[in-house]
């Protein structure tokens, strides 16, 4: 960043990135990469092909978000596996014998197991080919798969290679370019979903004064693809505060399976609607059940169209009807990490870097790969 950065009070590096991403996602939906769409397109008409989706901590909730709509464009196989499950068991994950696509996320692609995930893939199945979403060139998983006949390295913007210790817009840049090279998305969803983005952007003051009620835990709650964003909207307070917000996630049904235990007076919960009507029927069950527990504003639900009446209010988000939920969790994510950035700056903690100590990295460090000898199985 520059010297106009903001003061770490104000926001940091983090702030930068997270308002930068309308601008990201148009410009990542404007690009053409032809040479990895030659190749995608021909391993996708394979019958037989699986493809893994993989990545580790928030990248590896890309993934689980995207999985289902590319399940459903693609009519293949499409399994969210993350490097940390592969390279501690890959013999678990990993099929010798089915042709697979490993579609690998990674901010610098630096962490260790990303170029593990990889090798591990390439000396135990017969067919592989690789797909790299990266936000760094020079990072070691682009440089092992440039110029590999059996591998494609496609780069995002340059500015998504988040200089804050949380991942925003690299997260949501490899996002949306999953879902253009191999799901639903169009040139035509840049605009649209930056648009959203934007008006997410307008409510900072809105959000933060959610913030300012110095909630002791917040719960997010989503289905499909929307659970993932759950995921990673908890990891995201989880990390800006330092750990000093108890964070949980899950889906609206198996939310009452014991988790619901952690509601009481100091929770904060968020519901992200699905788009799709029957599985919206589950989100407005649990809405309408925990505000009748604690109270309305115990609730935030983020949503695409108002809630019927007698379910409260919900945050809208414009023009986004109709859309996958792949989709709408990218607007919807910009929400989560507002919230995330001014819960965390509430507490006092710096978003740039929220362990000065070093507990926590921004690449993870102190991780031993280990040679995969035989296991006996």
């Amino acid at each position: 960043m520059t010297h106009s950065t903001p003061a770490q009070e104000d926001g940091g590096a983090t702030i930068l990135e997270i308002g930068q991403q309308p601008d990201v996602w148009r410009e990542v939906a404007r690009r053409q990469e032809p040479v990895a769409a030659a190749l995608l397109r021909d391993v996708t008409r394979r019958p037989d092909v699986r493809i893994i989706l993989t990545g580790a901590g928030s990248s590896a909730f890309i993934g689980d978000m995207a999985a289902a709509a590319l399940r459903r464009h693609l009519g293949r196989r499409v399994e969210a596996i993350a490097t940390t499950s592969i390279v501690a068991n890959p013999l678990d994950y990993l099929e010798p014998h089915t042709p697979t696509l490993m579609v690998s996320f990674g901010r610098s692609g630096n962490s260790p197991e990303s170029l593990a995930t990889t090798e591990l893939a390439d000396d135990l199945v017969d067919e592989i080919w690789h797909l790299v979403l990266t936000c760094d060139g020079d990072g070691a998983l682009a440089k092992a798969h440039t110029g590999r006949t059996n591998s494609r390295v496609v780069c995002m913007p340059e500015r998504t290679n988040d200089t804050g210790f949380a991942m925003t817009s690299s997260l949501t840049s490899m996002l949306l370019t999953c879902l253009r090279l191999l799901g639903p998305a169009t040139t035509g969803h840049g605009e649209v979903l930056a648009t959203a983005a934007e008006h997410v952007a307008s409510m900072q003051s809105d959000i933060a004064a959610l913030a300012n009620t110095k909630k002791k835990r917040l719960v997010y709650l989503g289905s499909g693809a929307l659970e993932g964003l759950a995921q990673e909207s908890a990891l995201k307070m989880l990390e800006l505060t330092a750990g000093e917000v108890d964070t949980y996630f899950d889906s609206p049904l198996g939310f009452r399976h014991g988790p619901k235990s952690v509601l009481d007076g100091d929770t904060l919960v968020v519901v992200y609607a699905a788009t799709d009507p029957y599985t919206h029927r589950y989100d407005l069950d649990i809405i309408a059940e925990i505000r009748g527990q604690l109270d309305d504003d115990a609730v935030v639900v983020v949503s695409t169209e108002p809630l019927p009446d007698g379910f409260g209010q919900a945050i809208v988000l414009p023009g986004l009807d109709g859309l996958d939920d792949a989709l709408v969790a990218l607007p919807y994510l910009v929400f989560a990490q507002y919230l995330a950035l001014f819960t965390a700056l509430e507490h006092g903690k710096t978003p740039d870097n929220p362990f000065p100590s070093g507990e926590v990295s921004r690449v993870v460090k102190g991780v031993t790969i280990y040679p995969l000898t035989e296991s006996g199985r």
